[in-house]
């Protein structure tokens, strides 16, 4: 049943993509963005389409690869967050998920009949991958690759081609799934085509560094945590009480459910064990009366 809440932010973990040219730097960015948000290279894992790309910048601290070596499908990339997540990984980087796109694209032009209606058979598929990644509980950064062209630029007075990013090689309308996306030039400067961070929306371009990655994470920590919500969980002294809490934070309601179950069951074995204490002494009461109705 729907009902209405009062609004409130809760604390996150980041859902964010890089998007670039082949050379932009999208990796290295990625890598420098995920030691911002966890400064533990142990936590943070690169799931590699790209060729071994990841291990180029091994110099920079102990992150964990995953390769990728011969399937793009969105059920291996899901397969491979899973990986990471049971190995407690704090950052996922998923580097890149156009090679996901790109297997459905060729799936679906090798499937028989009707090109529209075979799409039914590709779209449930990039959704689950997609929610696989918006619903994880690490940070998670995906980068893109960008179609590319070429512009003439003025140079020394001179004019020559400059190689420039169109449209990710993705799904279309893909940017809206994510917090925040970032565009990366040849130059390597980010700017963002979209945030809801606020953070960095209206920006002159910027270099990507780790103190990017620690701003978003401040961003991140800001507002309710599931630990605070668990406290006052423990905290309910009646089942009514705990029914409102649950209704207060729905947003929690999936990940808190054992917590809100557990404390139910206490709070009901409380009371059957209150009721089970009070038992009236109905036999004294029974003599009582006996004792009365024969004195009389």
């Amino acid at each position: 049943m729907m009902q209405l809440r009062v609004s409130s932010k809760k604390q996150v973990k980041i859902k964010l993509a890089i998007q670039g040219c082949a050379g932009s730097g999208k990796t290295y960015s990625a890598l420098l963005l995920a030691h911002g948000l966890c400064p533990e290279w142990e936590k943070i894992a690169v799931v590699d389409s790209e060729n071994g790309s990841a291990d180029l910048y091994s110099h920079l601290g102990n992150y964990n690869v995953l390769p990728l070596s011969d399937s793009f499908t969105p059920e291996t990339y899901k397969e491979a967050i899973d990986i990471c997540e049971k190995a407690g990984m704090e950052v996922i980087i998923l580097d890149s998920i156009s090679q996901c796109w790109d297997n459905l694209l060729e799936y679906h032009a090798n499937l028989q009949g009707n090109s529209f209606t075979n799409w039914q058979k590709v779209t449930p598929r990039i959704n689950s991958f997609i929610r696989k990644i918006l619903q994880s509980e690490s940070h998670v950064i995906c980068t893109m690759r960008s179609k590319q062209d070429y512009v003439l630029s003025e140079k020394n007075g001179k004019m020559v081609p400059e190689k420039v990013g169109l449209k990710a090689v993705m799904r279309d309308g893909i940017d809206y799934e994510f917090t925040t996306v970032f565009e990366i030039g040849m130059n390597h400067q980010a700017s963002v085509s979209k945030d809801r961070t606020s953070l960095f929306m209206g920006k002159p371009g910027f270099t990507i560094t780790e103190a990017t990655g620690q701003e978003i994470l401040a961003w991140c920590n800001e507002g309710i945590s599931a630990e605070s919500v668990r406290q006052e969980i423990l905290k309910a002294g009646s089942v009514e009480e705990l029914a409102a809490l649950y209704h207060r934070f729905p947003e929690w309601g999936s990940q808190l459910a054992p917590d809100f179950t557990r404390r139910k069951a206490q709070l009901l074995e409380g009371k059957n064990k209150i009721a089970i204490n009070y038992q009236p002494n109905f036999m004294n009461h029974a003599n009582k009366h006996a004792i009365t109705t024969c004195q009389g």
